[in-house]
């Protein structure tokens, strides 16, 4: 067996994120329920943090989930989490949204490539 044959498994997208982008995704084909249990959050100004944080957690746990989507204001909010999620997978990606512009200089796997070629 490989070193990546447990990644095979990994067949899902998870976003994070508000409503439009959410939503955007969904009509494209991402969103996966399974009972109770989602592949997506839609946040507002209504939105705890901690679910926010739980939410991440549990995606980063979920063996079937490849890459989390999440909107680059969502992810200033729980910044320490990102910064401190180190595995291959899932893969976090940074994604704009309708009103928040995407800032290079915020996201935290930019900032990880520039450390490694020590800029």
């Amino acid at each position: 067996m490989t070193q990546f044959a447990s990644y095979k498994d990994r067949n899902f997208i998870a976003v994070i994120g508000d409503e439009d982008s959410v939503t955007g995704l969904l009509l494209a084909g991402i969103g996966h329920v399974n009972g109770p249990k989602k592949n997506f959050l839609v946040v507002d100004q209504k939105t705890p943090i901690s679910k926010i944080e739980d939410t991440f957690i549990e995606f980063t746990k979920n063996k079937e989930i490849a890459i989390i989507l999440i909107n680059q204001h969502v992810a200033n909010d729980i910044r320490q989490l990102l910064d401190d999620h180190d595995q291959a997978f899932p893969t976090v990606l940074e994604i704009p949204s309708k009103d928040h512009p995407y800032d290079p200089e915020k996201d935290s796997v930019l900032k990880r490539v520039q450390r490694l070629f020590g800029e």
